[in-house]
């Protein structure tokens, strides 16, 4: 035979094996896949399981045999088995949200220029002020832009607003009273003297700190 006629041959020799299909699985093979596939998904999500106690279960379920355990205990235990782990899940998302705030803050605090007030508050003097300073008690108009650590603006005034300090976050009520008229500064809030762990709806997620800039236009009692 000719050379040049063996090479299509050749060519052709990987695409026959590839057209090879799979033998239909066996009883056997497809049990064991089961059975493997139920195991990694309850390894991840309950490594506490002892197998003894669930390979007996599943074969007296799956053999329609009498059960060990009421069908009432079962659910009970289940149920409570649910809420344990949405609880620890939940204290788990609480603490990656504490860390992120704490790091953040410890990033904050080491900015240069930056001053912390009491409760933790950071500010940073942007523009110095040289007017009357705010009572504890009294009113002040600002104009303001709130961010979240991403950057995301969740606030913002398009004209100065008027507002009592009485009435705004603790955050707010820390710095303000130690701007003067005219000052604008950058102030950055822990969460526990804003929205704490509750959030505020869609817009401020638990445990977030905010940042503002204010610029103190004027104040009245």
């Amino acid at each position: 035979m000719p050379r040049y006629l063996l090479l299509p041959l050749l060519l052709a020799l990987p695409c026959a094996f590839a057209d090879t299909t799979e033998p239909p699985a066996s009883a056997h093979d497809l049990s064991y896949s089961v059975g493997a596939s139920l195991g990694e998904r309850l390894r991840n999500e309950m490594p506490e399981l002892q197998l003894d106690a669930l390979i007996q279960g599943l074969q007296q379920a799956y053999a329609n045999k009498p059960l060990a355990i009421s069908q009432a205990r079962r659910e009970a235990i289940l149920s409570q088995h649910e809420a344990q782990a949405s609880e620890a899940a939940e204290q788990s998302q609480v603490e990656m949200l504490m860390a992120l705030e704490t790091r953040y803050l410890a990033t904050e605090r080491a900015r240069a220029g930056v001053r912390e007030l009491p409760e933790g508050v950071l500010v940073t003097e942007l523009v110095k002020g040289n007017g009357a300073s705010p009572r504890a008690d009294g009113r002040v108009q600002v104009r303001y832009v709130g961010k979240l650590p991403d950057g995301s603006v969740f606030d913002q005034s398009e004209q100065p607003q008027w507002f009592s300090l009485k009435s705004v976050i603790e955050g707010w009520q820390v710095a303000l009273p130690q701007m003067a008229v005219g000052a604008k500064w950058r102030v950055v809030i822990p969460s526990a003297k804003s929205y704490g762990a509750d959030g505020a709806g869609d817009l401020i997620p638990p445990f977030t700190p905010l940042i503002f800039e204010i610029e103190l236009l004027g104040v009245a009692d």
